[in-house]
């Protein structure tokens, strides 16, 4: 979904498409997280059902994709040093990125006003720059047609969503009245550049592998919550009904 090689061969993006669903991104954004909402019994269901939907996006599409991407990169290096492995690294590499970016934050959070602050900035402007990438590919899928524009945006905006609520246990007011709207300001400005410009199916393919492993970390971190805050059946329920429109679609 996320991928690159028939999108490079088919002519780049298509905004027609794309266009309103990177809005529905940024709404997700706007909207989603909120502490006041998350914390109702009734939102806990639909923010587990949201989680177990993006935990079956990794699984049953990044995952997959991976391999495909791995075959770009190695066709367009050829002989050179790791070209095949070169993928998966740069998915390590997002992966390491992402977790070294939560620890900082869950040791730094705690301490003084200052510091605590400068965290805050740094990990705002790391999610982003991740919210761009993300409005950026959007703009540069695999398949082309509306269903797969559709199962992305509905996988990401659901991981928005319930990224945006850790974003609340983390920093609160801060975050909820001002630094969400950068988050949004962010994904919108991944979209226009996504509509724009085109890159090389090599460099598009990096993109997308360090984006995979991203995703994977921020998806287990934050949509396998805490058992007691978990609803297993609208997890499970999230999961299988978001696979199963994948597979048979």
């Amino acid at each position: 979904m996320l991928a690159v090689t028939a999108a490079s061969l088919s002519g780049g993006p298509d905004p027609r498409l794309a266009a309103p669903l990177v809005v529905v991104l940024a709404l997700a954004h706007a909207l989603g997280g909120r502490g006041e909402v998350a914390a109702a019994t009734s939102v806990r269901h639909w923010l587990s059902a949201g989680g177990g939907a993006a935990v079956a996006y990794v699984f049953v599409l990044v995952l997959p994709e991976v391999s495909d991407v791995a075959l770009v990169v190695g066709e367009r290096l050829g002989e050179a040093f790791l070209a095949e492995q070169l993928a998966y690294l740069v998915v390590l590499t997002g992966f390491v990125a992402f977790y070294g970016v939560e620890v900082t934050v869950a040791h730094r959070c705690g301490g003084d006003a200052e510091s605590s602050a400068i965290v805050y900035r740094a990990h705002l402007a790391v999610f982003t720059v991740y919210s761009a990438l993300v409005g950026y590919l959007l703009f540069h899928q695999e398949r082309p047609g509306p269903a797969n524009y559709v199962f992305y945006t509905v996988a990401m905006g659901l991981h928005f969503v319930v990224t945006d609520e850790g974003f609340h246990r983390h920093h609160g007011d801060a975050f909820d009245h001002r630094g969400r709207y950068l988050l949004v300001a962010g994904t919108l400005v991944g979209g226009v550049v996504g509509a724009l410009t085109e890159i090389g199916p090599l460099h598009l393919a990096l993109v997308f592998a360090f984006v995979a492993g991203s995703v994977v970390l921020n998806v287990l971190k934050e949509e396998l919550p805490e058992a007691g805050q978990s609803r297993f059946l609208a997890f499970l329920g999230g999961a299988a009904v978001y696979a199963a429109l994948v597979l048979l679609v």
